[in-house]
């Protein structure tokens, strides 16, 4: 497989990810405090962060990367958050 392809697939991955969250999100599967509606975003950024640096589009690496900084300190929270506050 040529490293263009696993790119394409990851960004595609990403929006999958992105566009699954918010569905799951909006019909109610998921809840926005949840580890998996932020694994799904931290999944959607990550991956288009990695396509995004290949093909130089900075605006679309800024966003992501901070989408990325929210679903990881929101996961960190939750993680250390105290049994009684869970």
């Amino acid at each position: 497989m040529n490293i263009e392809l696993l790119l394409e697939i990851t960004g595609w991955l990403g929006v999958a990810s992105y566009v699954l969250a918010y569905l799951l999100l909006t019909i109610g599967v998921l809840k926005p405090s949840g580890y998996p509606f932020h694994l799904l975003n931290i999944l959607g950024a990550a991956s288009l962060i990695a396509y995004s640096l290949e093909y130089g589009d900075k605006p679309n690496v800024a966003v992501n990367a901070i989408w990325l900084m929210i679903g990881v300190g929101a996961v960190l929270r939750r993680l250390l958050r105290s049994p009684r506050d869970r």
